[in-house]
């Protein structure tokens, strides 16, 4: 039978977003505050995923063998160092985490049967590399705070209350939202981004964050008027308000995970996602909290 085992690791290093054959204008155009010297740092946290047959001892690798080898090949290596000088390839294309994910994969793959490579940069900021060539994930955390109230206007409330139960109460309740936006792309060879980050979050927060922010989502936007605006559905409006703005922007919409709270979180697939206009559509209930 295989498995998938997961290990993680720790390294602190810093780095600068640089590169030399750029004026100093065009680097902080492109680059912003990363452009500043000498750089800045990160306590990253790494993910080694592998893939395995289960061996007579019940396992798919000897753990502690992992260990030694994530640390020989690059916590080691990486751990309180200078990103931009601690590999040559960071020469080539600057250590973004989506590139620092991908050549840890390229120092790993040939040790361990790799299937994914995460690397966070910070709790809302992460990379995936799953070994495809300059294909990478970049996953950007938000959160905004919304009222709702579970309820299909077709039914009475004590039928509504039977399919959603507390959640149906007439003058509604409230979440925080935590939102993790995960985009595909391929990464830039000399910048080593798959997407201007900048400008993805400023399409988070133009198109989510400040429409959604603070309000009664059944009454404050229309396509919650008929919408039951359940955690699931609205990660599939934020997917549908998502989707052109981060293709314009060059990168393609992956995936959306929405936590309404600790105990419910959903998560979708966005390549489902048809863009077409949000027309408020009749949805049948999902299911009771």
């Amino acid at each position: 039978m295989q498995c998938i085992i997961n290990r993680r690791a720790e390294f602190s290093a810093s780095h600068r977003y640089w590169l030399p054959e750029l004026s100093e204008l065009n680097n902080f155009e492109q680059f912003g505050a990363c452009a500043r010297s000498p750089g800045h740092g990160h306590n990253y946290v790494l993910y080694v995923s592998m893939l395995g047959e289960l061996d007579a001892y019940g396992m798919v690798l000897n753990l502690s063998d992992v260990k030694q080898i994530i640390k020989r090949e690059v916590t080691s290596q990486l751990d309180f160092s200078y990103l931009n000088d601690a590999w040559p390839e960071f020469q080539e294309t600057l250590p973004t985490t989506e590139n620092i994910a991908r050549q840890i994969w390229r120092r790993l793959a040939p040790h361990l049967p790799l299937i994914n490579i995460q690397l966070y940069e910070h709790p809302r900021l992460s990379a995936e590399y799953k070994g495809a060539d300059m294909e990478a994930y970049l996953t950007v955390g938000t959160h905004f705070s919304a009222a709702h109230r579970l309820a299909l206007p077709t039914l009475s409330l004590e039928d509504n209350t039977e399919i959603y139960g507390k959640c149906a109460r007439p003058n509604g309740h409230g979440h925080n939202y935590h939102l993790d936006i995960t985009v595909k792309g391929e990464i830039n060879p000399r910048t080593g981004m798959l997407v201007d980050l900048v400008a993805l979050q400023k399409v988070i927060d133009d198109a989510v964050v400040e429409p959604l922010d603070h309000t009664f989502l059944n009454k404050d936007i229309p396509y919650f008027e008929s919408v039951v605006p359940t955690a699931e559905n609205i990660a599939v409006y934020i997917g549908r308000v998502l989707k052109q703005p981060i293709q314009e922007l060059g990168a393609t919409l992956d995936r959306i995970k929405l936590t309404e709270s600790p105990n419910n979180s959903c998560e979708i697939d966005c390549s489902a996602i048809v863009l077409e206009p949000l027309v408020a559509q009749s949805e049948p209930a999902l299911a009771a909290r």
